[in-house]
């Protein structure tokens, strides 16, 4: 098994840059009003910290977190892993994008509108729910698949999986990258972060899901345990093929 993930710097967009400077200001404007001495001397520096931050257009939150957005407010995730399995088949399972939502558990459904559109519902922080359509834009069978969502969509994403040739004859590496404007930007991204619900751990979990499914026969869930360590060494078969 191997995996990575890319683990760059999280740039602010536009608007968040302007938030951040006004923020700054204000702060800045409070230290040099009256009050108790340390007070102003507080408010005056944090002032500065956060219109540096500001300034230099970077997330200091997200990019402690390890989040990679670009300025353009996209944040980019990637992720691979090696599956001893040829990759017509694998390829296949991921295509029947109706049957995503037993392997990927943030995914409520995934309905096919036709061979090239379909509705993805899928989990959101607090309880909430999003959902959008999308259009498979690439497909070369045991190759890659790419897709985008379409003009509209409450969180605009696009993504593609590459099958390649693992090295040593070890069965096919799965390639996955995924670019998706989080709601909040970069504040949005890290609150998705620390209530595990960011797609970059999301995908994670998935394609560790998905090589247990592929090689072992079955994908193991904690649903239904009351918790993780309570339920350690129950594990229990859900999704069996």
């Amino acid at each position: 098994m191997t995996t990575n993930s890319e683990q760059a710097g999280a740039q602010m967009t536009p608007a968040e840059r302007v938030a951040y400077g006004a923020l700054g200001a204000g702060l800045a404007v409070l230290g040099l009003r009256g009050g108790h001495p340390v007070q102003r001397l507080l408010l005056s520096a944090a002032g500065v910290v956060v219109a540096a931050q500001a300034i230099t257009g970077r997330h200091p939150v997200a990019t402690a977190l390890k989040i990679n957005q670009g300025a353009d407010g996209e944040v980019r995730v990637s992720d691979a892993v090696t599956i001893g399995q040829g990759p017509e088949g694998l390829y296949a399972r991921w295509r029947d994008l109706a049957s995503l939502p037993a392997l990927m558990t943030h995914l409520e459904k995934v309905e096919v509108l036709d061979e090239k559109r379909s509705r993805w519902t899928v989990k959101a922080p607090a309880g909430t729910h999003v959902s959008w359509e999308a259009e498979i834009m690439a497909e070369e069978p045991g190759r890659r698949l790419a897709w985008a969502s379409l003009p509209g969509a409450a969180v605009e994403n696009s993504g593609e999986v590459l099958f390649r040739p693992a090295p040593g004859n070890r069965g096919t590496e799965l390639v996955v990258h995924l670019t998706y404007k989080p709601l909040g930007g970069a504040a949005g991204a890290v609150v998705a972060r620390i209530l595990g619900q960011e797609p970059g751990q999301q995908l994670r979990d998935d394609l560790m899901r998905f090589k247990r499914e592929q090689e072992l026969g079955y994908a193991p869930t904690a649903r239904g345990q009351s918790s993780g360590r309570a339920g350690a060494g129950k594990g229990t078969q859900e999704g069996r093929v």
